[in-house]
């Protein structure tokens, strides 16, 4: 969103000064929802999370990507629709993904919103986030936005436009201001973080801009980096990822498939030689290193035999973390058109065999860690008890991952690091106490 049509969409807020924010989707959607925050606060505008409760004007930042995403759009909508028929809203403003996309079709069907915004322009213009929509101990970081590598399934680049890189100024000057607010956790966040740089710097850009990030900071002791491009992946950043202390050891790296004949369709840029190649550097460069996926199953075209491949991969490769969609058939992509559609109920077995397998693996890589002592983050405190608190390790991703119950005889805070022996592993969190 520009400036100019930032200010217009302040304008239709003007008679309340009481704004409510609903996010829905990723974690990029959520640095977009900070980011309007900040405009409005600035702008001496009272800014609140969205809940039932809530009587002002509402902003509904949405999602698209995939057809659940889209339902959750629809749905949350539709309630909003309802609390505003009673009064309750007084403006209701649609924004993000979902906007860009379907527009007319808003404007058609639904006469009560107010006014639709698209998607926010990457922040380069020194606007703050205000951390209302997250806990004050960890923090996400959008260094780019769409992506450089246009697979044929995905929507995003239809909607964001080409892939584009913050500029490194704004950035450091973004993790500076996060640091002096004692921020214990960041999270480098964007559809392609590894091709940062490569626009506007004509560079791969990731890891020269990790070295200055951790030599600007104190407070920040882990720095994740999420949704990291696998054809992307250099041998500077695995270095750098191993060498520097403040990276976490976990890395994302969305897969998708494993077939050559797949990968190719998708247009992913990398074959499954490369790809096995890549996780093996990782391992034996970075020994203590966590690995992050996501497959997805019932592409058009994938047969048993290629489908198998990819269990037989996932099975040999043994991922600490993995998550599996169905394919979603997206207008706008070249895969929407593509022959050989695969049927729901067959696109559903392959997802629920392939989460089988997974779930096999993470049950045992799990109970290796009883009796370990490992570092944790503590997020909240348990209602129910206590002396008990949610926490996660630095391989663990906020809302993504599995968590650390942490039993505690002294009273803990969220952004406390405290060392934890583990007591019992569930199939994917972990149990412990405090050393």
């Amino acid at each position: 969103m520009s400036r100019s049509k930032t200010e217009s969409f302040l304008k239709k807020t003007s008679h309340n000064k009481k704004v409510f924010i609903l996010n829905l989707g990723c974690a990029r959607n959520l640095v977009d929802a900070q980011v309007w925050g900040s405009l409005l606060k600035n702008k001496g505008y009272r800014v609140y999370e969205f809940d039932k409760k809530a009587r002002g004007n509402v902003i509904l930042n949405t999602c698209c990507f995939v057809e659940d995403a889209k339902k959750e759009t629809i749905d949350a909508l539709l309630d909003l629709m309802e609390l505003k028929k009673k009064g309750q809203i007084k403006k209701l403003i649609v924004a993000g993904c979902f906007v860009k996309r379907y527009q007319k079709e808003l404007l058609k069907e639904f006469k009560e919103i107010d006014a639709l915004i698209g998607v926010l322009s990457l922040n380069n213009e020194g606007v703050v986030q205000s951390p209302f929509l997250m806990p004050a101990h960890y923090s996400y970081l959008k260094i780019c936005e769409s992506c450089y590598n246009h697979c044929s399934f995905c929507v995003i680049p239809s909607i964001k436009g080409n892939f584009i890189s913050r500029n490194e100024k704004s950035i450091l000057e973004e993790v500076a201001f996060l640091d002096q607010k004692g921020v214990k956790e960041l999270n480098i966040v964007g559809q392609d973080i590894t091709a940062y740089g490569m626009d506007i710097y004509k560079e791969k850009r990731l890891a020269k801009l990790l070295e200055k990030i951790t030599a600007i900071v104190r407070n920040i002791r882990w720095i994740r980096l999420l949704y990291a491009f696998p054809a992307h992946i250099t041998d500077e950043l695995i270095d750098g990822i191993a060498k520097n202390e403040k990276i976490c050891k976990y890395i994302d790296v969305p897969l998708q498939h494993i077939n050559d004949t797949i990968l190719k369709k998708m247009n992913r840029g990398i074959s499954k030689e490369e790809t096995i190649a890549l996780i093996k550097k990782i391992r034996r460069q970075i020994p203590q290193a966590q690995l992050r996926t996501t497959f997805i199953v019932g592409f058009p075209g994938e047969t048993e035999e290629m489908f198998q491949d990819l269990v037989d991969f996932v099975k040999e490769t043994r991922f600490e973390k993995m998550g599996v969609f169905m394919y979603s058939k997206e207008e706008g992509t070249k895969a929407f058109s593509m022959p050989y559609q695969i049927d729901e109920e067959t696109k559903k077995r392959r997802y629920d065999a392939l989460m089988r397998v997974q779930q096999e693996i993470s049950g045992v890589l799990q109970k290796k860690n009883m009796g370990k002592i490992i570092k944790v983050l503590i997020d909240e405190k348990l209602e129910s008890e206590d002396n008990d608190y949610l926490g996660r390790s630095s391989y663990d991703a906020p809302e993504v991952d599995g968590v650390i119950y942490v039993h505690s005889k002294k009273k803990l805070k969220p952004g406390d690091f405290v060392d934890v022996k583990i007591t019992d592993a569930l199939e994917y969190d972990l149990a412990g106490e405090i050393v």
